[in-house]
């Protein structure tokens, strides 16, 4: 019994002498549990070439995650629009035939958004498509 009980304490003894070396890394962050890096991870970027024309785009559809930092390509293929989504207050330049402009914004709310051409009539004539964020 004698020689478990010496056996305990010196074990006892090599942790203590143990973190007393390496030292509690958790409490020196005033978390006293898991750090937590300071740095959020950055949200993936989806980069998506849209075309118009009148009056349609040639994507219909997008899709992002929640939290995706979104960059719309615009390019008019034939006449004069812009790409537009009021949720998220983002807006390209018009530009006329062969022109091409970017814009960028962060889907930071899910659900289905509609996207459209603010020129004239052409939202109105099917210039539309939608943003799914899930």
């Amino acid at each position: 019994m004698k020689k478990f009980i010496v056996f305990l304490i010196i074990v006892l003894i090599g942790f203590g002498v143990y973190f007393l070396i390496t030292g509690d890394k958790s409490s020196e962050n005033g978390t006293g549990g898991e750090q937590k890096s300071s740095e959020s991870v950055p949200a993936a970027l989806k980069t998506f070439d849209v075309s118009g024309e009148n009056f349609s785009f040639s994507l219909k559809e997008i899709r992002v995650k929640k939290g995706d930092k979104v960059r719309i390509n615009f390019t008019s293929a034939g006449g004069f629009h812009d790409w537009a989504i009021d949720e998220f207050n983002a807006k390209t330049d018009r530009v006329e035939n062969g022109g091409k402009v970017s814009v960028e914004f962060t889907a930071d709310k899910a659900g289905t958004f509609e996207y459209y051409c603010s020129v004239g009539q052409h939202r109105q004539n099917g210039m539309k498509g939608q943003l799914i964020v899930e």
